[in-house]
């Protein structure tokens, strides 16, 4: 659209407008005539035509436009409820899009950075620091939640006719969740499961950990042959995630709409209604995952990297308006490690090795979710939960984030597993599914950023290890 670009900045102010005030009234017929085609296709070129004018008034920043189509996403959501679901396909395109991306750049990018360690103890060493990085921040995450979830007692103020109306808009939902739990393998199967039978049939599933489990074993073959061999099979793999770079640029371009798209439908579905009702639950969460994040992964930045505060914000900004939009650590990666690698000059090696592994075993925000859940839940049904229960929990939640996948709402099936660890009843599942999907976008910030503190941190250790 060169001649929009061409305009000056008061005609496309004007034109903003006219734009903008034909959208509304597109979207408030619509919402009368709900199934008109005609009018829908209309509404819908018309509402993406507005955002990319107001994407465009002025030149600026990728990850800004992301922000404003966030900020946009909410406003019309809470305007035009499930009317603004008309724009949903946006968003679902951009998710698949990613999620396209993410198998060959998790393959090659992983088995480029195992290989070029050339180094086995190396690798063993980066491996064994990341795993206990990983376990720890999740099990600290896990306890913060429980500490303060004790002190606010989430639960105590819910009226019983709200607890009522809960269980009964949700059980349907909450019941299908429970099913998937049951099914869900022993811990033993599942480490076994990490073995690929068929690797081929892994990439086309999308079994991140068997990919990863694939990947790093080819690696370390691959550091047995010979240069000339090795070389080969490397610039092929590098040229592999230099083209999955390039289509993350490309599909970045969607990302503004694919934003607003996201977080519009949700608001619109849910509203803010159910977010005022279980009001304490909400704050409760929020304020743990602030806590971890400011305390556990802004210690590592400050006192274990050379990283200033602001320059690592500044840097993971555009991965968590992904990771807040897409709700999904996986989708996420793609943008994960370019911020790593171009923003907090994580070497390549290092970060296609951590930040993948992250994105399936690293779940803080997650194990927080498990842990205020598990109280609130507990609270409102009359029950007390000993020293031994809330260990447990931990445990149990600890072990559970191993091999979930880096999707949205998968923290659900993962409740599942800790409350019938401690004896809770699984139908109060019911009653946070209305803000779940809320505190999934929540979560998956606080994921993503102990994924990105973990590379920088790992990448300091290896630096300052071989200047010593």
């Amino acid at each position: 659209m060169n001649w929009y670009k061409n305009l000056t900045f008061s005609i496309k102010i004007i034109l903003a407008l006219v734009i903008t005030i034909l959208s509304s009234s597109l979207l408030n017929l619509l919402e009368h005539q709900p199934d008109n085609l005609a009018l829908k296709i209309f509404t819908f070129i018309t509402l993406f035509l507005n955002l990319y004018i107001l994407f465009n008034l002025v030149p600026i920043k990728l990850y800004n436009r992301i922000f404003i189509g966030l900020a946009l996403g909410i406003v019309a959501g809470l305007l035009w409820g499930e009317t603004i679901g008309l724009f949903q396909p946006v968003g679902q395109a951009f998710i698949q899009l990613i999620k396209m991306i993410v198998v060959p750049l998790v393959f090659a990018s992983l088995l480029v950075g195992t290989a070029s360690m050339g180094d086995i103890k190396k690798l063993g060493r980066i491996g064994i620091r990341t795993l206990i990085f990983y376990v720890f921040s999740t099990a600290l995450a896990i306890t913060i939640g429980l500490i303060i979830a004790n002190t606010i007692k989430p639960g105590s103020s819910v009226p019983g006719d709200i607890q009522d109306e809960l269980k009964k808009n949700y059980q349907e939902e909450a019941q299908d969740k429970i099913s998937s739990a049951i099914e869900r393998p022993s811990t033993v199967d599942l480490l076994i499961d990490i073995i690929p039978d068929n690797p081929a049939r892994s990439m086309v599933d999308g079994n991140m950990l068997q990919i990863i489990f694939f990947a790093m074993i080819s690696g370390i073959a691959l550091t047995y042959i010979k240069d000339d061999k090795k070389n080969v099979v490397i610039k092929f793999f590098e040229a592999v995630t230099d083209i999955t770079i390039n289509l993350v640029h490309m599909v970045m371009k969607l990302a503004p709409y694919g934003v607003f798209a996201l977080i519009a439908f949700v608001i619109g579905q849910y509203g803010s209604d159910i977010i005022l009702t279980l009001i304490s639950f909400f704050i409760t969460t929020i304020l743990a995952l602030l806590v971890h994040v400011s305390l556990f992964n802004s210690i590592i930045i400050k006192f274990l990297t050379n990283l200033k505060l602001s320059q690592f914000w500044k840097g993971i900004y555009p991965a968590l308006l992904v990771a807040f939009s897409t709700s999904s650590s996986s989708a996420t990666l793609p943008v994960t490690i370019e911020c790593a690698e171009e923003n907090l000059k994580v070497k390549p090696q290092i970060a296609s090795f951590v930040l993948p592994l992250g994105s399936t075993i690293n779940m803080d925000g997650t194990a927080i979710f498990q842990g205020v859940s598990a109280i609130f839940i507990a609270t409102v049904y009359g029950m007390d939960l000993t020293l031994i229960d809330q260990l447990t929990i931990i445990l149990t939640a600890t072990l559970a984030s191993i091999g979930t996948a880096g999707a949205p709402q998968v923290g659900i099936i993962m409740l599942t597993l800790v409350l019938q660890s401690i004896g809770i009843p699984l139908e109060g599942i019911a009653l946070i599914l209305g803000v779940e999907r809320f505190l999934d976008m929540a979560r998956t910030t606080v994921n993503i950023t102990s994924d990105l503190s973990c590379a920088s941190f790992i990448n300091h250790q290896e630096e300052w290890g071989s200047v010593k």
